[in-house]
């Protein structure tokens, strides 16, 4: 199994522009936390990959670079065997379903 080639700017913009269907042109630089919660949600979907940010991880993230940046690192730092380099793999929430953890899917430790 190959590694997914990781997003770009125009991926996550893209990603980005789906939330309220709107064209890519009118994505804001500047990202509310819905906006954020929406993105790291079909980034899970899209890459099967779980995020497992920090709460400074996640408001770290302002700008679709500083989202770029993120995203970029969890697929490269993805182990061959499924899941990241980046968390302590005691995660238990799933996106898509299930119980709502008030993080909206968001897994965070």
């Amino acid at each position: 199994m190959s590694t997914p080639v990781p997003p770009d700017r125009a991926a996550v913009v893209e990603m980005l522009a789906a939330f309220g269907q709107r064209a890519a042109s009118s994505v804001p630089e500047n990202l509310g936390s819905l906006e954020l919660t929406w993105l790291t949600a079909e980034f899970e979907q899209r890459y099967g990959i779980e995020l497992e940010l920090s709460d400074e991880q996640f408001a770290a993230v302002r700008t679709v670079d500083d989202a770029v940046a993120v995203l970029r690192a969890a697929v490269l730092t993805t182990t061959p065997g499924g899941g990241t380099g980046t968390g302590t793999g005691t995660g238990t929430g799933t996106s898509g379903g299930g119980t709502d953890t008030g993080s909206g899917g968001v897994a965070r430790s």
